[in-house]
């Protein structure tokens, strides 16, 4: 059994390097714990500088592995007059046969309309690069129907690392209570082929929105409720999430509805500067029996800073 997934996903794999179908984005669950993966527009929507790193585990039940790590870093800079920050994300894929590395500066100004709302708009340019390893891959001519993979493949390696830059653009508008959001990815739908095929990674379209429900008796108690909403669609592939976050005092809770998909059960720690979130899904499709669901662990850190000259606020949205 474990040969036959072997040979399904790495011929899967091959299919993706030389066809023509688009690849997909690798995906957070705790959209909020990574904001600037999320929406580049978010960087600097906390004002002070804050750093957030994730790791998931995607349906470590399958033969192959599948994990991402994520990393970023962004505050408001008062003298720009708006959020920089930078992000880094690694995916790995079928145990390390194919990886894909990214980073992205993005910068982010902010106009505030009011005491209570603000806008902001944000450009992010970036690099990413996917390598190979062509010594993990088997073909069907390498099998010999009684003694499995004996023989050497007459296949002819492709490239083993192929790169290019990209840009991303986002847009979030925030008041004391509400936010929404919108953000398009791979704005330059680079080809992704090993071969001299195409392999097109098509653009990647976000909306978010969500409220903020106050359960305190005074402004300084942060309990709330937080309805939210997710849309994405890249190429085929077109995903609708709808949540809801309870906070009580330093602990989060969550849960989320990842149409035809999955639920997903969030527990998170807020204390003081530093937040520790963690999320499963629970798969609902058919996969449900092997994928063994998908494991995600937050971890957050806010550094103290001096207020804000102009009157800048936070984006009201949730930690996770």
């Amino acid at each position: 059994m474990k040969h036959v997934l072997h040979i399904f996903s790495i011929s899967l794999l091959c299919v993706l390097c030389a066809g023509k179908l688009s690849a997909q984005d690798p995906e957070l669950t705790q959209f909020y714990a990574s904001p600037i993966y999320l929406n580049p527009a978010l960087a600097g929507s906390n004002i002070c500088p804050r750093m957030c790193m994730s790791y998931r585990a995607q349906w470590p039940g399958i033969y192959g592995t599948y994990s991402t790590m994520a990393f970023s870093v962004d505050r408001l800079a008062y003298k720009v007059k708006g959020g920089i920050g930078l992000i880094v994300v690694n995916d790995r894929a079928a145990k390390g046969t194919l990886n894909t590395t990214g980073i992205g500066l993005i910068y982010a100004p902010t106009i505030p309309l009011s005491h209570t709302v603000s806008v902001s708009a944000a450009i992010q340019a970036g690099y990413w690069q996917k390598t190979v390893d062509w010594n993990k891959l088997t073909f069907g001519d390498m099998i010999d129907p009684k003694r499995g993979f004996i023989y050497n493949t007459d296949e002819v390696p492709g490239m083993q690392r192929k790169g290019n830059f990209d840009l991303a653009a986002g847009m979030v508008l925030s008041s004391r209570h509400f936010f929404a959001g919108v953000a398009v990815h791979h704005i330059l739908q680079p080809n992704e082929s090993f071969l001299n095929g195409t392999s097109i990674l098509p653009r990647k379209y976000t909306a978010h929105a969500g409220g903020i429900i106050p359960l305190g008796e005074s402004r300084y108690d942060e309990s709330y409720i937080s309805p939210n909403v997710m849309y994405q669609q890249q190429g085929d592939f077109k995903q609708l999430d709808l949540g809801i976050y309870v906070k009580k005092e330093s602990i989060v809770g969550g849960l989320w509805y990842r149409g035809n998909d999955s639920f997903i059960l969030l527990i998170g720690v807020e204390s003081g500067l530093l937040k520790i979130g963690y999320s499963y899904d629970v798969t609902v499709s058919k996969l449900s029996n092997a994928t063994a669901g998908s494991h995600e662990i937050t971890l957050g850190y806010t550094m103290k800073c001096k207020p804000p000259k102009r009157k800048y606020r936070p984006v009201s949205c949730p930690s996770f």
